[in-house]
């Protein structure tokens, strides 16, 4: 155990940001599409409740974990939220993309082997029974109060307290509400990496577009209290 302390001890800063980002993120990734897989493993037994509940488990344990050490990203839409903020700056932009992309596919290697091939790994699906700009709109609103939550959080808790819970329960609440339309991604990292291991990537777009409009303008929109500081 102290050789690995000291093996913490010697990472610089960016490389400490690196691993909580790929551990969170496979945190984060592997309870949102693990209960998915779980769910359709049992046919259907567990429902909605349980696929909206494990990950606000997960990203809650990620925030409670990495907080301090890399402000809990887990996700590019975030990331890219706290670029416009400046949270971080344009360089570290690579290495929590890289992290988190990382962590997402280890996530969706580890769901395949441990639990199996099951509803195309826990991929995100639109519903098309609704138009493609209310999906659109759905999964840019539920990435907005996502991004809102977080940026409050930060705001005036600093990712103390009952930061994890609320961050977490935003996510469980917009996959509970929302994921019947759009899929509730939320974090593009969460969809691409089930996606390219069952091959389901025509809807891909919609979680690489929508999720970052909703991030970018909320950031946009809170950008002055953090830059003015």
């Amino acid at each position: 155990m102290s050789q690995v302390l000291n093996l913490v001890n010697q990472l610089t800063s960016d490389q400490k940001k690196f691993a909580a980002e790929v551990i969170g993120t496979f945190i984060v990734v592997f309870f949102a599409t693990g209960s998915v897989v779980i769910d359709a493993k049992y046919g259907g037994l567990f429902g909605l409740p349980f696929i909206a509940f494990a990950p606000f488990v997960g990203v809650a344990i990620g925030v409670y974990l990495f907080g301090k050490v890399s402000m809990a990203h887990f996700n590019p839409a975030v990331t890219v939220g706290y670029l416009i903020t400046r949270h971080i700056s344009v360089r570290q932009l690579p290495i929590y993309l890289g992290a988190e992309i990382i962590g997402a596919l280890l996530a969706s290697i580890f769901v395949k082997y441990l639990i199996g091939n099951y509803a195309s790994l826990g991929a995100n699906f639109p519903n098309y029974d609704y138009s493609i700009p209310v999906i659109f709109a759905v999964e840019l609103f539920a990435t907005s109060m996502l991004m809102l939550v977080i940026l409050t959080v930060v705001y005036t808790k600093g990712l103390r307290g009952f930061s994890g819970i609320a961050i977490g329960g935003i996510v469980g609440l917009d996959i509970f509400f929302f994921a019947f339309i759009s899929g509730a991604s939320m974090n593009p990292a969460r969809s691409l990496a089930p996606a390219l291991l069952s091959g389901f990537v025509a809807d891909l777009w919609l979680y690489w577009s929508a999720t970052f409009v909703g991030s970018s303008i909320v950031a946009l929109s809170l950008r002055r209290k953090f830059v003015s500081r």
